[in-house]
């Protein structure tokens, strides 16, 4: 894999619970990694829901073949999420593509 393709600096985070001061559980985020990525917007609609505008953007994002990311994580990169809905590994072990999705995107 070219290096040089991934030019992206990502962070990929997993969902966690972790306990306040009183003792209630809290859905929180948990920073996996930050790696390097080439993102790709691949499709996009745009629609009407409930009289709310809403958008939905579909991405392949492109990093170093690594064990411990799966559907359900997300992936930030500046101020865009974006959601892992699946993990395609290459046959050589040597990337990854996380098929992931933007929702209410303005990219």
């Amino acid at each position: 894999m070219n290096p040089g393709l991934l030019r992206d600096r990502i962070t990929i985070q997993a969902p966690s619970n972790v306990q306040d001061e009183t003792g209630q559980m809290l859905a929180t985020w948990t920073t996996i990694a930050q790696v390097w990525a080439s993102i790709k917007h691949v499709s996009g609609i745009s629609a009407i829901k409930a009289g709310m505008d809403t958008s939905s953007v579909k991405a392949s994002i492109r990093i170093r073949h690594r064990s411990g990311i799966n559907a359900g994580m997300r992936v930030l990169h500046g101020a865009t999420v974006y959601s892992i809905e699946a993990v395609i590994p290459d046959g050589q072990r040597t990337f990854i593509d996380l098929v992931s999705v933007v929702k209410n995107a303005t990219t």
